[in-house]
Parts: C-alpha cells; sequence; structure tokens
C-alpha cells in the first residue's frame, strides 16, 4: 500500500479525533465485524463463487477491512510492510513452491 493511501486514513481519523477510541481491542473487534461484513457478500452466493454482480459491495467492505488493517498496525506502532514481509518470508519457508504448488494443502500436510 502506497504511504500516501496510509496517511490519508490516518488523516480522516485524526480528524475526527478518534485516535482516543482506537485501542487495538477494539480495532480487533471491529476489523473482525468488517470482515464479516465481507463474507456476507457471499453468503447464499450458490455457484457464484465471484460474486461480479455484487463487486461494489465488494470493494466498500474490503476497503473498511483494510482501513481497520492500517489503523491496528498504527495502534500497535507497527510497520505493514515489515511485518507483511515478514510473513511472506515465514509462509515461504512453510510452503516451498516445489511441494505446494497447485496444491491447497496446509503446511503441515505438504509430503516432503
Amino acid at each position: 500500500m502506497r504511504e500516501e493511501t496510509i496517511k490519508e486514513i490516518i488523516k480522516f481519523r485524526d480528524d475526527r479525533d478518534w485516535k482516543q477510541f482506537h485501542n487495538p481491542k477494539d480495532l480487533a473487534i471491529s476489523l473482525s465485524l468488517e470482515a464479516a461484513e465481507l463474507l456476507e457478500v457471499f453468503q447464499w452466493s450458490a455457484e457464484d463463487v465471484k460474486c461480479t454482480e455484487k463487486m461494489d459491495k465488494i470493494k466498500e467492505e474490503l476497503a473498511d477491512v483494510v482501513n481497520y488493517c492500517v489503523l491496528m498496525a498504527d495502534a500497535c506502532d507497527l510497520d505493514l510492510d515489515e511485518i507483511v514481509l515478514e510473513k511472506i518470508k515465514r509462509n515461504n519457508e512453510k510452503y516451498p513452491v516445489k511441494l505446494a504448488k497447485g496444491r491447497k494443502d496446509k503446511y503441515d500436510e505438504l509430503k516432503k
């Protein structure tokens, strides 16, 4: 995510003096609720796993999830690039390409 976008999210919060309400617990709850709203878009969609006719709602809810991720990182004084790259590194170790490519198995089920 561009630094400019992160700054806009923080500015939106700060312009409203909402940082005082943004502790990690409440942000985690809000993040979970927004993720559930994203999931709700797909509820009862049967074979339409992409829900292309609901793309506007998907974009709206996904943006809410991302916004709360940025705010949570800010509240915990975490660098998003750093933590995401570290997670990718760990996932690369758990899911080596030669074992995981084209497979959906969990890392502990991959044959070595």
